[in-house]
């Protein structure tokens, strides 16, 4: 998240947490460190940090919008690239990135709604990968697949011959 989101999002909390029901504006946020801090800071600077016109802060500055959102002042600076806030596993992120390939699949398959269909239903399973592990135990069955006529080649999908 970048700088400015974190302002716009801690206004956001701020106007919540006052009873707002809204986020606060950035003129109540300069009146509100002057009342409460007895510090000013100009609405307009507030703006050229949300905007990304100002992308870092001085440190007095830092210090007293973290003080005045008690938060921590580390946590006023741009996240590094491809940082997450949540505890995402491998297993999670590989997950995600199969539930993608399905639904992207499905997409491919629109005009075959049977398979489409599946396609989704597998990427909005919670076990997308247990399901997948499962398809492939049943494609090592050697009855499966296997039409009456099929004859001696037990275990072969109809067009996926082994």
């Amino acid at each position: 998240m970048r700088l400015g989101e974190k302002i716009r999002y801690l206004r956001s909390v701020e106007g919540t947490l006052r009873g707002l029901g809204r986020e606060m504006t950035q003129q109540e946020i300069v009146r509100a460190v002057r009342r409460e801090l007895k510090k000013n800071i100009s609405q307009s600077y507030l703006s050229q940090i949300e905007n990304g016109a100002r992308p870092h802060l001085t440190n007095s500055t830092r210090m007293l919008l973290a003080k005045f959102f008690k938060v921590h002042p580390g946590y006023l600076v741009d996240d590094p690239e491809g940082f997450q806030n949540e505890l995402v596993s491998e297993l999670w992120a590989a997950e995600d990135k199969l539930d993608l390939w399905l639904i992207e699949g499905a997409e491919r398959f629109r005009r075959d709604p049977e398979v489409s269909r599946t396609l989704l239903r597998l990427a909005q399973h919670e076990d997308t990968r247990k399901c997948l592990t499962l398809l492939g135990a049943l494609l090592e069955s050697p009855r499966l697949g296997r039409s009456p006529a099929a004859g001696p080649q037990a275990g072969t999908y109809q067009g996926m011959g082994r």
